[in-house]
């Protein structure tokens, strides 16, 4: 019987994930991930969290508990703080600070639930990992998951096929709906658990709030990029990313308007007015950090440019500093420096990129 640690959340997913596991005849042990220690979030005026109130993360680990218990599996618990911060919140601040928009969640399973997870995985014996991710894998490929709307093969495209080694994605099959049922006719627990959105370390609290606890304030003007006009003023670049269309911080305009660039050394904000500015559009970006998951000269394919996003054809020239020149001859809209650029080859996910520069007909984007 092989052996199977499973990273247990104590969300839905991964619960099902565990009991399919068990039904397929595996011997499962259930490992929980603390990766952040919630008692650093003091909020903006220094005041520490109640602590009367359970946070969010031991919650969760109760019901990890409970749904083993139920499931009559072991249940380790392993702190990755100290890795979650150097590896994934300190990249986050960094780009933040850059005036770009990051992803933490493809460096979150870069370097924790792929390298850390794994690495812990085997001082308890195991043949193979899983986890609840809907995606699919084969050989040290990447595929998507059947369920269109909660693939998550996008936040895994930073990942080797190394990493994709004995990597069981259990419900990579499974609609999410499926995965509910399975879990109220086995009596899980977590059958009736809301999923979790937005960033993990930041849960339901206030983002600007809580990213005042890490990066000062840094007011600065919000321009008219067609009019070079000052029409404002913002409260810190790192709030606003390329696309927001509210709480952007200006009053008296009637008309929609879009956040559709930042210069972070003069600290200006642009806005562009209109149903759909044509500054949000380009027609190609430059990405850096590339991870090919396989070897692979493609030169035509298809991006997804943000989570949950449309895919576009694309064309791919290899540059050779190792970066790649990705070409949309449909414009796209909103494609924002710090978010990752996923290549897809059909239903394979071919690995990324994170957008380092954005360009239209030939030339980068001023306001960009």
């Amino acid at each position: 019987m092989a052996k199977v640690v499973i990273g247990m959340s104590g969300g839905v997913d991964s619960s099902v994930a565990a009991k399919l596991l068990l039904d397929q005849g595996y011997e499962v042990i259930g490992l929980f991930m603390r990766n952040w220690d919630s008692l650093v979030n003091n909020d903006i005026e220094g005041n520490p969290n109640d602590l009367n109130d359970i946070c969010p993360q031991e919650k969760d680990y109760n019901d990890a508990k409970a749904v083993c218990d139920h499931l009559g599996i072991e249940l380790h618990r392993v702190d990755f703080i100290k890795e979650y911060w150097d590896y994934v919140f300190t990249y986050f601040l960094d780009e933040l600070k850059k005036g770009r928009t990051p992803n933490p969640d493809l460096m979150c399973n870069k370097y924790i639930k792929f390298d850390s997870f794994i690495k812990e995985a085997k001082k308890l014996g195991a043949e193979y990992i899983a986890t609840g991710h809907y995606a699919k894998t084969k050989d040290g490929h990447l595929y998507r998951g059947i369920d269109q709307n909660k693939d998550q093969s996008y936040f895994l495209a930073q990942l080797s096929s190394k990493q994709l080694e004995n990597v069981l994605f259990p419900i990579g099959d499974l609609e999410k709906d499926k995965v509910r049922d399975i879990a109220v006719e086995s009596g899980i627990p977590t059958a009736h658990k809301k999923d979790s959105t937005g960033i993990c370390f930041i849960g339901e609290r206030n983002y600007q709030k809580f990213i005042q606890n890490y990066l000062k304030k840094n007011p600065g003007d919000i321009i008219n990029v067609s009019t070079n006009e000052v029409i404002g003023r913002h409260d810190g670049l790192m709030n606003y990313t390329i696309g927001q269309r509210r709480n952007v911080g200006i009053s008296g305009f009637d008309e929609k308007h879009f956040v559709v660039g930042k210069n972070v050394e003069k600290n200006i904000l642009y806005v562009a007015f209109g149903e759909d500015p044509e500054e949000l559009y380009s027609d190609e970006c430059i990405i850096e950090d590339v991870n090919l998951i396989n070897p692979t000269t493609i030169t035509e394919c298809t991006a997804k440019f943000r989570y949950r996003g449309k895919d576009f054809p694309v064309n791919l020239e290899y540059l050779d500093d190792g970066n790649i020149r990705v070409l949309y001859p449909c414009k796209v809209k909103s494609v924002t420096p710090g978010q990752a650029c996923v290549l897809y080859n059909g239903e394979e996910c071919l690995g990324s990129g994170i957008i380092k520069e954005v360009r239209k007909n030939g030339e980068k984007l001023w306001y960009l």
